[in-house]
């Protein structure tokens, strides 16, 4: 009497029993990598020139990495968006190095996201995004201003076209 009570509760349990897999925690767990990758989806993505600054054409290979980010427009020079020096005080320039982007540039050392000790410790990493109108004599000022920060590596932002091969 006892087995039999057990069987039919047995098969009463195996009756009402869903048969499949829960999948709450598959759900959670998809959820969390959209939600990762929707945030962290700007890693590495191109950084966009203001409106005053057109960049010039070049074929590139190569995306640009995370660096410090100097921005030479028509009227003034930027780095990381914040105002620095006139392009004119640049343009006239008698001196080599121009101060203010040297002091400026040496605070930000150490100072950008991303950077490895291993950059840190051979020299940071500069893009320097000019409009294509600035002469080459006032790359020259700005790149040496790098240099005697103790920016050892000089990227130049272009904008990147089809290569010359296709």
């Amino acid at each position: 009497m006892k087995n039999t009570r057990r069987l039919k509760r047995m098969a009463r349990a195996k009756r009402n029993r869903v048969e499949g897999l829960s999948l709450t925690s598959l759900m959670d767990v998809f959820t969390i990598l959209v939600f990762f990758l929707l945030v962290n989806q700007s890693v590495g993505e191109l950084v966009e020139p203001p409106k005053e600054i057109k960049l010039p054409d070049s074929v590139v290979d190569v995306m640009p990495r995370q660096t410090v980010v100097m921005m030479v427009s028509e009227k003034q020079v930027l780095i990381q968006g914040v105002p620095v020096v006139s392009y004119d005080e640049v343009l006239n320039s008698q001196s080599s190095v121009v101060e203010p982007i040297r002091v400026s540039l040496q605070k930000q050392r150490g100072n950008v996201i991303g950077v490895s000790a291993e950059s840190i410790a051979k020299g940071n990493e500069i893009t320097i995004m000019a409009h294509r109108t600035v002469p080459f004599k006032v790359l020259k000022i700005l790149m040496s201003s790098c240099t005697s920060a103790g920016y050892s590596s000089i990227s130049l932002a272009v904008n990147q076209k089809a290569s010359q091969n296709q």
